[in-house]
């Protein structure tokens, strides 16, 4: 596999953090983590960018780019902490209806999140349940932590079906959401509570009780994508510390170039690299249909995890008394860094997936 982003790709990283840089500055996700400001401005200039037709096929009006383009913005949102619905439209949404949607269904709901008059998130888990009345689906039960689970227009609902799960195309005001306490205000989740909510055939994705499949590959692409954007964190974490590192001075040097913070620097750019380098290529496993896609999101996965917990902790450290403050900005970069870990399994979670696929069991007590 190839590991080198082309010249276009690297065009378009530098396009994105040159708009994040002037758009999304840390005052704006403070307007929206403190006040609940809603980032609507920001997301209309990311629709007028394209950014939520990336990855939808041509035919349906989008830019047909595939998960390499993805990964290369996901990265850049999650330096700048950029909030709004672009992680759940794009990164869940998006790969449910193009992995397991007809040409109708996809023509009908991606042509709309291309022009940006549609947002959409995935509701998965074990806590739905589907069944057959009449011509028609009706869906009961619960989902927890739904990203953006309170604002999306649609959602895509994994449900219980005699025989497996079932996918189901869900409109936003046909569930009971209600927000959820999060550490980090800029990324909204919500309980989505159904009951009785009665689903058409048109909105069916794929055969009920066959799609078990397809939601993995649809997780996979999901966490590898909020994996990446975690690294993005974690690195402007490193460049905060870094930063801070040079300019504060103890008896007359920048404590810097102090061997026991070397040390700690040392230490995070080898998690924030090994972690970087192994986003990278479950990217290229999934853009290339590779056999190992499965294992190499958990190793990802797991590897950001990592990286942010050891990133996040040193990074504060090394900021002393100022980096616990409400008003540094590391706050809100940790925050993100904590909750992109706790999202879509954790890292002790996708090592365990790793432990299985591999055929590890634990020794006999």
């Amino acid at each position: 596999m190839e590991l080198e982003f082309t010249e276009e790709q690297e065009e378009l990283r530098a396009g994105v953090r040159t708009f994040l840089e002037r758009e999304c500055p840390m005052t704006l996700v403070r307007s929206v983590a403190e006040k609940g400001v809603p980032p609507d401005e920001l997301w209309a200039q990311m629709v007028d960018l394209g950014w939520p037709a990336l990855t939808v096929p041509e035919a349906c009006g989008g830019l047909g780019l595939g998960f390499i383009e993805l990964v290369v913005v996901v990265e850049e949102l999650g330096r700048a902490v950029a909030p709004g619905p672009f992680l759940a439209t794009v990164t869940q949404f998006v790969p449910a209806l193009r992995e397991a949607g007809t040409p109708g269904q996809q023509h009908r709901f991606l042509s709309a999140v291309a022009a940006g008059s549609l947002t959409g998130t995935l509701a998965a888990g074990d806590g739905v349940a589907a069944r057959r009345t009449g011509d028609r689906w009706v869906l009961d039960g619960r989902a927890r932590h739904v990203l953006d689970g309170d604002r999306a227009d649609e959602l895509v609902v994994a449900a219980g079906v005699e025989g497996g799960v079932g996918l189901f195309v869900v409109p936003g005001d046909a569930v009971r959401a209600t927000p959820v306490e999060v550490l980090d205000a800029t990324r909204p989740l919500a309980t989505v509570e159904l009951d009785a909510v009665t689903v058409e055939d048109d909105r069916a994705l794929g055969t009920p009780g066959r799609s078990q499949a397809v939601l993995d590959r649809v997780l996979e692409e999901a966490a590898v994508a909020l994996a990446t954007e975690t690294v993005g964190t974690c690195q402007s974490i490193f460049d905060l510390a870094l930063g801070h590192a040079q300019e504060r001075h103890q008896f007359g040097v920048p404590i810097g170039s102090f061997q026991a913070v070397k040390h700690k620097f040392a230490d995070m750019l080898v998690a924030l690299e090994r972690a970087r380098v192994t986003c990278y290529f479950a990217a290229l496993t999934i853009a290339e249909e590779d056999a190992g896609r499965s294992l190499a999101a958990s190793v990802a996965k797991s590897a950001a995890g990592d990286a942010q917990r050891l990133i996040a902790e040193e990074g504060i450290q090394i900021l002393g008394g100022i980096g616990y403050t409400w008003e540094h900005d590391m706050q809100l970069h940790a925050k993100r860094a904590k909750t992109g870990d706790a999202l879509l399994g954790t890292a002790a979670d996708h090592r365990s997936r790793v432990a299985d696929a591999l055929g590890l069991v634990p020794p006999p007590s």
